[in-house]
């Protein structure tokens, strides 16, 4: 069995570099072993780091002019591998759910085609248990989404075999039949059943049982109080999660000559602390920020063997041609649309500026109720507001017309199944003609379809969320509502943004099927169920592609790699025909760096990625946000934040 070692942390702390450089660092020490890199994050960025193209299958990184270490990359494409799943266990899953269903093969078969939402981890899953399995490897390291979905991931292995526990009571059906009433049953199922038990557990195994787990942080208050909220998350699912290794990235171990630098030096020294304390077993690294990016096969080893061989840091790129841009003192736009989303990479400040945007319009639009909410699993609302938030909509920053809520998908789930669950026992428990009907299997039969959460579950409810709060905003008026939704990062924001047409799309076909059987009370009932959310897909889609209706704004930092992200990210939004309004950069040197060389070395790769992005998006407001010494949160903090804003000209 091959090594496993998975990266986990908050995005934007620098996770995808210092996996990539330990990768390196593994392959050139141990030249004979062979070592692959999985990127399982949908919003891939191994190409980037590496200057590589990649594909959907792994490729060979070339480390050096000498003799090649046995070192491959894989960013892996969730869609083909599940469609690579489904194309070898078809006829054998439509077997099993016409068993368990009053559907025909024919019937489910366009239903499989249409793939609704959840596939990145099942995907990853796929790709982990392959790579696992394969026999080509001697150590896997993995390079995760943020915190939220990677979470989401070490559950589904325990999500997948409920799921085929399922399925094995679904194709008992005709079992049961034929013991009580008489007939043949069909052939069994259990040699399939028993291979994707098999590959549920063998993950598992490596992911829960025997992997080494090594976090990325960075020093600021929120990639910190994330970092401890998803390790304590870990160990809730299981208690063999546990952190082996921490890398504490970004850190400034000396200061540079100003007061950001002295402020993120002393950041260091207290983040190391609390680290030290709440993961006393784990091993400590420090990646130090230089002022530039790390990246290409020579960067990415040296700065591996900074980070684990704890030696200075020896390499730099050449740094950028000057460029000069222009800043221009703006107001802070207000919020003018019943619908906002905020969107980004991980870790750039993404829920600051959604907060600092409602702030903003309630300022500005005295008698506008402004609700924000976070449909991001590891949501950090709460930090920004110092306060805390919940489900439910609640008040902040004491004032009753702005109210934030944190979308808890799994609870919305539990609640949404216990009222169904009530539904249907109560149609279940039935006489007919005075005779007792016994329906205890279905009811064991709907127990365990509930108790495997379904992937996808936070797009899916998401969009029901977004839909419930956009249906009472009406025409924008001096007293009307404003919904402002904090996405997940980029990745996972796109398959969110994905989910109405598909939605839309799967539930069209699920109508369809159902109304051959609509002599029966349960299709009757499903498709009563199913049909208004059909119906708010495709409300929310016309919402979402109407510029009076919606606004969608874009953050980023002004660094290499987030800024190629947020490049395929705005292709996407442009495709999607969406109501592009405004990019922030956040965190930017706008005034010259003078007496502090780290500073000026960081400024000149900033104006070099704003130039590109001002060419790159003509048409769209581009706006830079200082960069505060002081980390934002609380009331005076964000009314701090939003008292200045740069137009970059």
């Amino acid at each position: 069995m091959p090594r496993l070692r998975v990266f986990i942390g908050k995005g934007g702390v620098g996770k995808t570099t210092v996996s990539a450089a330990y990768a390196v660092q593994l392959a050139l020490r141990h030249r004979r072993e062979s070592v692959l890199l999985i990127s399982t994050d949908p919003a891939h960025s191994l190409a980037d780091v590496f200057q590589q193209a990649m594909g959907a299958a792994p490729v060979a990184i070339r480390l050096g002019r000498g003799p090649q270490a046995n070192l491959r990359a894989w960013q892996v494409d969730a869609d083909a591998e599940f469609g690579k799943f489904l194309g070898k266990h078809r006829a054998s899953l439509l077997a099993l759910l016409e068993a368990g269903s009053v559907f025909s093969r024919a019937e489910l078969d366009p239903l499989l085609d249409s793939v609704l939402t959840g596939m990145t981890e099942i995907g990853a899953l796929l790709a982990i248990s392959d790579a696992l399995g394969g026999g080509k490897y001697d150590h896997i390291v993995v390079d995760t989404a943020p915190f939220g979905h990677t979470l989401r991931l070490f559950g589904l292995p325990e999500s997948f075999e409920r799921f085929v526990d399922f399925l094995e009571v679904a194709a008992s059906r005709d079992q049961v039949l034929a013991a009580h009433f008489g007939g043949r049953a069909a052939a069994s199922h259990a040699e399939t059943l028993a291979k994707w038990r098999g590959l549920a557990r063998g993950v598992e195994t490596a992911l829960v049982g025997e992997a080494q787990l090594l976090l990325v942080t960075s020093p600021e208050k929120f990639a910190l109080n994330e970092s401890r909220r998803a390790a304590a998350a870990l160990r809730r699912q299981s208690a063999r999660l546990r952190v082996s290794a921490v890398v504490l990235n970004r850190a400034i171990a000396s200061a540079g000559g100003c007061e950001s630098c002295c402020k993120r030096r002393a950041a260091t020294r207290r983040a190391a602390a609390v680290l030290r304390r709440d993961f006393p077993a784990a091993e400590f690294f420090t990646g130090e920020d230089r002022g530039f990016p790390v990246f290409g096969a020579e960067g990415l080893a040296a700065f591996g063997k900074h980070v684990f061989g704890r030696t200075p840091m020896r390499w730099r790129p050449r740094s950028p041609k000057a460029v000069r841009l222009g800043f221009a003192r703006e107001e802070w736009p207000q919020i003018v649309t019943p619908l906002s989303l905020v969107t980004g990479k991980g870790g750039v400040g993404k829920t600051t500026v959604a907060a600092a945007l409602g702030v903003r319009t309630r300022a500005k639009a005295k008698q506008a109720n402004v609700e924000i909410c976070s449909v991001d699993p590891a949501p950090s609302l709460d930090d920004v507001f110092a306060a805390e938030v919940t489900n439910e909509p609640r008040a902040v920053l004491g004032d009753a017309k702005f109210k934030a809520s944190e979308m808890d998908a799994e609870a919305i789930f539990r609640e949404w199944a216990t009222g169904v669950e009530r539904e249907i026992n109560a149609a279940l428990t039935t006489e007919v003609k005075g005779v007792h009907v016994d329906l205890s299997f279905e009811r064991r039969l709907f127990r365990l379809l509930m108790e495997s959460v379904p992937p996808g579950l936070d797009e899916i409810l998401a969009v029901l969320r977004i839909s419930g709060m956009i249906e009472t905003t009406g025409k924008m008026g001096s007293g009307s509502k404003r919904a402002i939704i904090d996405m997940a990062p980029t990745g996972h924001a796109l398959e969110l943004l994905r989910t109405p047409e598909r939605i839309a799309r799967w539930t069209r076909l699920f109508l369809k099927t159902l109304a051959s059987h609509r002599t029966l009370a349960l299709a009757r009932d499903a498709g009563a169920k199913v049909a208004p959310l059909g119906k708010a897909a495709r409300e929310l889609l016309g919402v979402l592609r109407d510029s009076g209706q919606a606004s969608v704004f874009v953050v980023l930092l002004p660094e290499l790699l987030p800024d190629r992200e947020t490049e395929r990210l705005l292709a996407e939004i442009r495709r999607m025909e969406l109501p592009l309004r405004s990019i922030f950069v956040n965190r930017v040197l706008v005034a010259e760096a003078k007496g502090c060389g780290r500073c000026q070395g960081a400024r000149r790769w900033q104006m070099e990625t704003l130039s590109r992005m001002r060419k790159r998006s003509p048409e769209t407001d581009l706006y830079a946000i200082r960069n505060f010494p002081d980390e934002i949160f609380g009331r005076a903090a964000l009314h701090r934040f939003t008292s200045e804003l740069w137009r970059v000209t």
